[in-house]
């Protein structure tokens, strides 16, 4: 595929057929997703592929208290889990809220999970003084995180960024023997899709482009 089709066509994949996904076909999604920029190339990223049906089951377990919680606020009209605005729901309220079957069971029904994790020894957190959470130092992992979806959608395959069971990141890593100083950044459910997008819907870069300062004039041709 030309790569603007690519960009243009990769979607959040949800539900996939049964078809297996090869070790192959992993490994050439991989081979080329390697070459995204990191900072000073220290590359310190870590795949774990998931395959078995206990593990995947774990993972939909972990998504669970975090799915909860999306659904209460969404409920309550609220942005989930955004860190500026304190929500209103309490935590009964959150507990009795059943999560949406899609945010869990995407893991068990995908033929192969990768657990992407970045090593926090080698990224520049530019941010962690700042008073806020820290984003800077995702620059040095969701750049192949995202060329892992890409290079999926040019081999027919779908998946999507997924990070709700990383409220129980603790749990995951003992699932998982992850090391203290790994990151889990997100989740890919992989494989191939149910239906396969090709139209999809975005802002229009006028929408969110401005010149010279954030309330500048719209950026428009």
């Amino acid at each position: 595929m030309e790569l603007f089709d690519v960009m243009r066509t990769t979607f959040s994949a949800r539900e996939f057929t049964n078809d297996p996904v090869r070790d192959e076909l992993i490994y050439r999604i991989l081979d080329n997703a390697r070459f995204a920029p990191s900072g000073g190339n220290r590359q310190g990223w870590k795949v774990i592929i998931v395959r078995s049906e206990e593990s995947k089951e774990k993972i939909a377990e972990f998504a669970i208290p975090g799915a909860k919680r999306y659904a209460a606020q969404r409920n309550a009209g609220e942005n989930p889990w955004n860190t500026i605005d304190s929500t209103l729901v309490d935590e009964k309220t959150i507990e009795n809220t059943p999560p949406s079957p899609l945010l869990q069971m995407t893991y068990v029904k995908a033929p192969v999970v990768l657990i992407t994790c970045i090593d926090l020894k080698v990224v520049a957190a530019m941010d962690q003084y700042l008073d806020r959470v820290g984003v800077i130092s995702g620059a040095s992992i969701y750049t192949f995180v995202w060329n892992i979806l890409l290079a999926a959608r040019n081999e027919g395959l779908g998946g999507r960024i997924t990070t709700i069971p990383v409220t129980q990141e603790p749990k995951l890593k003992q699932c998982f023997n992850i090391p203290d100083h790994y990151a889990i950044s997100a989740l890919i459910p992989l494989g191939k899709p149910v239906k396969q997008l090709t139209r999809l819907s975005r802002k229009s870069v006028s929408e969110f482009t401005v010149n010279e300062k954030f309330d500048g004039e719209t950026f428009s041709i």
